[in-house]
């Protein structure tokens, strides 16, 4: 994990988690494996915070809801935007996003991302929300959301997690506020956590870090206290990374990679087959959630549940 190194002086300042997460007990690092992100970005996000706010939920355009109904779980994509009009003296995204590309093995759809060597740290974020705070949030166990992000490349550092916006453009996800993500290069785990992460207990992978045609999943359980969890090549990992996460509705949570460096890989919203199959029943689509407003927490009505997905 590309960190950086940040005085002790500085970090009295940070601002505490919500204190309804937990983390499972794994040991906290006060730096990074590596430590090469300018300090300076680090002032720079804390500045970017504390002047714009968390956006509020919200209601998606009529549009939003029309590309869902037409297009699944397709609509799904990521994208780059710059976020601080004071970030002038460099680029931090070096590479391309093609949304709605078909996937290697020719079954479905995904979104394709290449980056180059000189790419810097920066946070690609999904263009929807994975879960919309005014939308249906079944509380059942086993429903939830739901993405794959397969490895072609890696070269630099890879990401994977959740983010509410605003997030500083040119920091990795899981570095500040309402941010979680799991960084490949070391399987660190963060949570709005800009030093070196935990550990993730996570040794049944061999104990080492994904390579390329690895496939890392993140998802979010429904209905056992804001569950947070990652997947390895279909295989649930234990412990669960964080619970207690984005309870309430008073946010939308899109998801989020990010990228420094050379790298190349895939990110499956649902367009293709996922490798964890619990992910492709129905429960755990995008387009069951975003933009529903049928269920109990819209209308205090039930759903009934949907056939499995095939």
């Amino acid at each position: 994990m590309f960190s950086w190194l940040r005085h002790h002086a500085n970090r009295s300042a940070l601002p505490s988690p919500p204190p309804a997460w937990t983390s499972a007990p794994e040991q906290s690092h006060v730096h990074g494996r590596f430590s090469e992100a300018p300090e300076e970005d680090c002032d720079r996000a804390h500045s970017f915070c504390a002047r714009r706010p968390v956006e509020p939920s919200r209601l998606r355009p009529s549009s939003d809801i029309e590309t869902i109904a037409k297009e699944g779980n397709n609509a799904w994509g990521l994208e780059f935007h710059h976020t601080d009009s004071s970030f002038t003296e460099r680029e931090t995204f070096l590479g391309a996003i093609h949304n709605q590309s078909k996937s290697h093995s020719g079954t479905g759809v995904v979104t394709k991302v290449e980056t180059s060597k000189a790419c810097n740290d920066c946070c690609l974020i999904s263009n929807l929300p994975l879960m919309g705070g005014l939308y249906y949030r079944p509380q059942e166990h086993n429903r939830g959301v739901y993405f794959e992000l397969t490895i072609h490349k890696m070269n630099g550092v890879i990401a994977i997690g959740t983010v509410c916006r605003p997030y500083p453009h040119f920091r990795l996800p899981g570095w500040h506020r309402l941010s979680a993500a799991l960084h490949l290069d070391d399987m660190r785990k963060f949570y709005e956590n800009p030093d070196g992460g935990q550990e993730s207990g996570w040794g049944a992978i061999g104990g080492r870090p994904p390579v390329a045609g690895d496939t890392i999943g993140c998802g979010y359980e429904f209905g056992t206290g804001g569950t947070l969890f990652f997947t390895f090549n279909g295989h649930r990992l234990v412990p669960n990374a964080f619970k207690g996460l984005y309870l309430g509705d008073a946010h939308d949570v899109y998801a989020a990679v990010g990228v420094y460096g050379e790298n190349a890989f895939t990110v499956n919203f649902g367009g293709d087959f996922f490798k964890w199959l619990p992910a492709n029943e129905w429960g755990w689509r995008l387009d069951a959630h975003v933009g529903n407003l049928s269920g109990p927490r819209a209308l205090g009505t039930l759903v009934e549940d949907l056939p499995a997905y095939t």
